[in-house]
């Protein structure tokens, strides 16, 4: 069995949310954050935003709302 096949196995076993952790940094790896080139609008905007998060003033949707007003939109 290959390393990739038995790591496929191993992560088969993780539950739904620990599945979901671990792709998301698999797929944040791929990327080369020297790739990405900002603007400096849209730099302020993530700072706001993140300000926003961390004094705890941000409101969230639920994802099933918001992947169904995407489909709306664009399926």
């Amino acid at each position: 069995m290959s390393t990739v096949q038995e790591a496929r196995s191993m992560v088969m076993t993780l539950s739904a949310s620990e599945r979901a952790s671990l792709a998301h940094e698999l797929i944040l790896s791929l990327d080369d954050p020297m790739d990405t080139q900002l603007t400096a609008s849209q730099e302020v905007e993530i700072q706001r935003r993140l300000a926003v998060v961390r004094e705890g003033t941000a409101s969230g949707r639920p994802a099933n709302e918001v992947f169904a007003d995407v489909r709306k939109k664009y399926v």
